[in-house]
């Protein structure tokens, strides 16, 4: 088998904004499994927020053996980004050989399409409004933001969408105080939930303060290892592909989590249809899907995911699995 590396730029549609600052394109690494001429692909965004670089995660692939298997890439690579990329394009490798959709691989009912939030990145109050309102007809938005003057923009985002269901990324940047006083307003201005309020490194007085609406954990969750160490401060979960090391701990960690009564969110990085298309599956029957990283894209993989009114449908096999 050999595995081939490709680093791949896609510009998005607009400038997309968090708390912790703005891009203009996606940057991913493409993994290319060949086994005579049958190939797999899988596709990992690296995120700086994890320690993570292009050229890192590239090192890490580039030191893997050619013979490989998703049991023993799990003791190879940590959870993360490089894990990811090869674990999924393993998975289609898999499915490319069987002549089966790795949906029957994985012993998981036929996918349908889910409906899928749109992020709207951080910006003024007036930007923000602006963009609520030229999606105000999605079912689901969703709210990057993270700063200590929050409160126009929620106020301005409602204005735009008054018939959005809403949920609300703040990135891990607010405190436990702004957070306080902001959560009754989230309640009275229809916030459906919350995501990673707190730093994940100080997320312990979530367990000491009311939650009024349901809180996501996502840069507290990475794998089933993260847990033991949720319990008490979230009633959800954000299962990225990225964080967990691929499709395979992917689904692990969302029937870990459901055992352990927590609801389900499945997210993405902002990354092409190939990241995306293992993530449908996973996200089949969660409470909140956010994989919407095409939408934000102006180009995209030759065969995309096709969105629509009913959500992000499963991917053709000419794109994965």
């Amino acid at each position: 088998m050999q595995i081939e590396l490709t680093r791949d730029t896609f510009k998005l549609a607009q400038v997309f904004t968090i708390s912790r600052g703005s891009r203009t394109e996606a940057q991913v690494l493409t993994v290319t499994l060949r086994d005579g001429d049958v190939q797999g692909q899988g596709e990992c965004v690296p995120y700086a927020r994890y320690g993570e670089t292009l050229d890192s995660v590239a090192d890490q692939i580039a030191a893997l053996p050619a013979d490989l298997s998703r049991a023993a890439l799990a003791e190879l690579l940590p959870a993360g980004a490089a894990r990811n990329a090869v674990d999924c394009a393993l998975w289609d490798l898999e499915a490319k050989r069987a002549g089966k959709p790795a949906w029957q691989l994985a012993g998981l009912a036929a996918p349908g399409p889910e409906i899928t939030a749109f992020t709207l990145s951080l910006g003024t109050p007036e930007a923000m409004r602006a963009d609520a309102m030229k999606n105000a007809q999605r079912p689901l938005l969703k709210i990057k933001l993270g700063t200590p003057d929050d409160m126009a923009r929620l106020e301005a985002v409602r204005e735009g969408a008054p018939g959005a269901k809403i949920i609300v990324d703040a990135n891990e940047g607010w405190t436990a105080e702004v957070y306080a006083e902001l959560a009754p307003h989230l309640v009275r201005l229809g916030v459906a939930m919350v995501e990673q309020p707190l730093p994940a490194s100080d997320d312990g007085m979530l367990a000491e303060i009311e939650r009024p609406l349901p809180v996501c954990a996502d840069e507290s969750c990475h794998d089933r290892n993260s847990l033991p160490g949720l319990k008490g401060k979230y009633d959800m979960v954000n299962i990225k592909l990225d964080k967990t090391g691929g499709l395979t701990e992917a689904l692990a960690l969302r029937d870990a989590a459901r055992a352990e009564g927590y609801e389900i969110m499945v997210g993405c990085m902002v990354g092409s249809s190939l990241a995306m298309a293992p993530a449908v599956l996973v996200a089949q029957g969660a409470a909140v899907v956010d994989l919407d990283g095409p939408l934000l894209l102006a180009e995209d993989r030759a065969t995309p995911l096709h969105y629509d009114a009913a959500g992000v449908h499963p991917p053709e096999a000419a794109l994965w699995g």
